[in-house]
C-alpha cells in the first residue's frame, strides 16, 4: 500500500514503469554494467581477429597469436560467467519488481468498491494479478537489457566497420531502416492481437473458476456437460485470438529474417565485387562477414524481444487499467473517524439506484434508536441487503443521506466506520485456514484466550474442542469441512471478538433447518443484546421479538411499527404472518 501512495498513475506509462525499477536500481545498473560488458566482448572478438590475422600472422608470430586467442577464448569464458550474472541478478530484479507490482494492485483492488466486483468477474482478475505481471517481469528484465546490448553491439558494429570500409558499410545502412520501418509496423499489429488474447485468458481463467467454485452444484444438478461446453466455448475463442496473434507474429519475424538474409547477401555480394576490383582485401572482407554476423545477432535477439515486448506491454497496460481506476465510494477530504458509538441510525428521505439507472430504493426514511432491533422483511428483491448495504457504504445512497448518530456515514472515513459495525451473512466465508484463524479474522490483534472466549459466546466451543485439532483445525476451501451451522456460529463468534455497536442480520439463518436455527438463534440472541441491529428475516418467527418491523416493498416501506402494531393493522406483514403459519 506504501509504494502504490508515492505513486503517481497519471503519468505516462514509461514514468510508471521507471518508478518501479528506481527501488532496485543497484540491481538494475549491475545487471546493464555486466550487459554492456558482454557488448564489449562480442564487439572485440572480430577486431582482435582482424589485427592478428594482418599483423601476426603474416610476420609469423606464431606465439604470439595462439597467446592473443588464448586470451580471446578466456574472454569468451569470461562472457559466459558475466551471461549467468544477467540471467540471475536481471531475472531477480525483475522478480522484485513483478512483486511490487502485484502488492500493488492487490492493495488498490482492496480498496476498490462493490460495483467494480459486480462488473468484473474473480477469474478475469486473478489473470490480472499473475499471468499478466508475470509477462511484465520479463519485460522488467529482457527489455532494458537487450536495448543496451543491441544498441551497443549495432553502433559500434557499425562505427569499427565504417573505419574499415565506408562504401561497403553503406549497404547495411541504407537496408537498417527497412528493418526498423517493418519492425515497427508489425509491432502495432502483434499489440492488438495480443490484448484480444489476454482478453480470452481472462474469460477462460473465469470460466476454470466459476467451474471449480460450481462443481458441487454442477454435479448435484448432473450439469458437468454444460460446464464443459461454456469451457470449450471459451476455449475456442482463447485459440482463434492465439492464431490471430501467431499470425502476426509470424509475418514479424519471417519480416525479419528476410531482411537480416538480405543484409548478408548484400554485403558479401559487394565485398565480393570488391574483392576482385582490389579495393577490398580477403582479410577485410572475413572481418566485415564476422563484423555482420555480430551486427545481425542483436537484430535477430530484437526480433525474439518483440514477443516479449508486446506481450509485456500488453500486461502493462491492464495493470495500469486497474491502478487507474479510482474507487467509487471515497473518504470525503474531512471525513471525521466514528468514535464513542451510541447507535442512532437514520434513513433520511434515501433513494438508491445501480448505475444503469434501475430503482431499487425510493424516498426510504427510518429511525433505529440505539440498542433497539429493525427488522427488514419483505419480497426478495424489494431492497432490504441493499438498505444494509448504504449502512457501512458499500454502496452511496443517490438521494438522501444514512446517518449515523446523526453524521453522515459519508463524512465518516470508511474504515472507522466499517470497524463499528458487524455483519453477518446468510453466505458465510471463511478463509482456507484454520478455525483460530477464521475466528480472529474479526480482531486480527486477539489473543487465544480472546478468541476462545468469542467462541463460548457463539456457543461453538464445545464443537470446535470436538475437531481433530481443536482451534488449529483446517477448515478448508470456504469452510468446506463444516456444518453450516458450524460456519454461521465461527461467524458469529468473529463478530463477538469484534464487538461492534451496530450489527446487521443479513438472513443469518435462513439456510438453516430449524433444529439449527434454534440452536444459533440464542446466540443471535445474545450477540444483539445491547447493540442497534438491522435485521433481514426470511422466517418470521425470528424476528418477533424486534423493536421494530419495516416491510419493504416496491422500492419503499410500505408498512412500519411494531409486530403487535403491525398485526392490529391487518395489512401485509400480518398476511405474511398468515402465510407461514406463526401463531400469536
Amino acid at each position: 500500500m506504501k509504494s502504490q501512495n508515492r505513486k503517481d498513475f497519471s503519468k505516462s506509462d514509461l514514468s510508471i514503469f521507471i518508478s518501479y525499477m528506481l527501488p532496485h536500481k543497484k540491481m538494475f545498473a549491475v545487471d546493464m554494467l555486466f550487459s554492456a560488458l558482454i557488448s564489449v566482448i562480442d564487439l572485440s572478438f572480430p577486431y582482435i581477429t582482424r589485427k592478428a590475422m594482418n599483423t601476426l600472422l603474416p610476420a609469423r608470430m606464431y606465439a604470439a597469436f595462439f597467446t592473443v586467442m588464448g586470451l580471446v577464448l578466456l574472454a569468451y569464458l569470461l562472457r559466459a560467467f558475466f551471461q549467468y550474472l544477467v540471467t540471475v541478478i536481471g531475472h531477480g530484479c525483475g522478480t522484485l519488481v513483478e512483486a511490487d507490482m502485484r502488492a500493488d494492485v492487490f492493495a488498490h483492488m482492496q480498496r476498490l468498491s462493490f460495483s467494480f466486483f459486480d462488473r468484473n468477474r474473480t477469474g478475469v482478475l486473478l489473470g490480472r494479478v499473475t499471468n499478466d505481471l508475470f509477462e511484465i517481469v520479463e519485460l522488467a528484465h529482457h527489455g532494458p537489457e537487450n536495448i543496451l546490448t543491441c544498441t551497443l553491439t549495432i553502433v559500434g558494429a557499425v562505427t569499427i566497420l565504417f573505419f574499415i570500409n565506408p562504401r561497403l558499410t553503406l549497404v547495411l545502412i541504407v537496408l537498417l531502416p527497412i528493418a526498423i520501418f517493418y519492425s515497427m509496423k508489425q509491432r502495432l499489429n502483434m499489440r492488438r492481437a495480443n490484448r484480444e488474447v489476454k482478453k480470452k485468458t481472462g474469460e477462460i481463467n473465469a470460466a476454470i473458476e466459476s467451474g471449480i467454485s460450481g462443481i458441487r452444484t454442477s454435479k448435484a444438478f448432473a450439469n458437468e456437460q454444460v460446464e464443459e461446453d461454456k469451457f470449450q466455448a471459451a476455449n475456442e475463442s482463447f485459440k482463434k485470438s492465439k492464431e490471430s496473434y501467431y499470425k502476426a507474429m509470424g509475418l514479424f519475424m519471417g519480416g525479419m529474417e528476410a531482411t537480416i538474409g538480405l543484409m548478408q547477401v548484400a554485403v558479401i555480394a559487394a565485398g565480393g565485387g570488391m574483392l576482385m576490383n582490389g579495393t577490398l582485401d580477403l582479410v577485410d572482407l572475413l572481418t566485415f562477414t564476422l563484423y555482420v554476423s555480430a551486427f545481425t545477432t542483436p537484430v535477430r535477439k530484437l526480433t525474439q524481444f518483440m514477443e516479449i515486448y508486446t506481450q509485456g506491454t500488453a500486461g502493462f497496460s491492464r495493470f495500469l487499467e486497474i491502478m487507474r481506476t479510482e474507487p467509487e465510494i471515497k473518504d470525503a477530504p474531512d471525513a471525521l473517524d466514528l468514535t464513542d458509538v451510541a447507535g442512532r441510525i437514520t434513513y433520511e428521505d434515501v433513494s438508491f439506484h445501480y448505475g444503469d439507472g434501475t430503482d431499487v430504493l425510493k424516498n426510504v426514511t427510518v429511525t433505529v434508536e440505539p440498542g433497539t432491533t429493525l427488522a427488514l422483511v419483505g419480497s426478495s428483491g424489494g431492497g432490504k441487503t441493499t438498505m444494509c448495504h448504504l449502512l457501512p457504504r458499500f454502496y452511496d445512497v443517490s438521494e438522501g443521506a444514512v446517518k449515523i448518530d446523526g453524521i453522515d456515514v459519508r463524512k465518516i472515513t470508511q474504515d472507522s466506520l466499517r470497524r463499528h459495525i458487524g455483519i453477518i451473512q446468510q453466505d458465510v466465508f471463511l478463509f482456507a485456514g484454520t478455525v483460530m484463524e477464521n475466528i480472529r479474522y474479526g480482531r486480527p490483534d486477539a489473543t487465544d484466550r480472546e478468541v476462545v472466549a468469542a467462541a463460548v459466546r457463539a456457543e461453538i466451543h464445545d464443537e470446535i474442542m470436538a475437531m481433530p485439532d481443536g482451534y488449529h483445525t483446517f477448515v478448508g476451501e470456504r469452510g468446506v469441512i463444516l456444518s453450516g451451522g458450524q460456519k454461521q456460529r465461527i461467524s458469529i463468534a468473529r463478530v463477538f471478538l469484534k464487538e461492534p455497536p451496530i450489527l446487521i442480520l443479513d438472513e443469518a439463518t435462513s439456510a438453516l433447518d430449524s433444529v439449527t436455527e434454534r440452536k444459533i438463534q440464542s446466540s443471535l440472541d445474545a450477540l444483539s443484546l445491547g447493540r442497534t441491529c438491522i435485521v433481514i428475516a426470511h422466517r418470521l418467527s425470528t424476528i418477533r421479538g424486534a423493536d421494530q418491523i419495516a416491510v419493504i416493498e416496491n422500492q419503499g416501506i410500505c408498512e412500519l411499527g411494531s409486530r403487535q402494531e403491525l398485526l392490529e393493522k391487518n395489512g401485509v406483514y400480518a398476511s405474511l404472518e398468515r402465510a407461514q403459519e406463526i401463531g400469536g
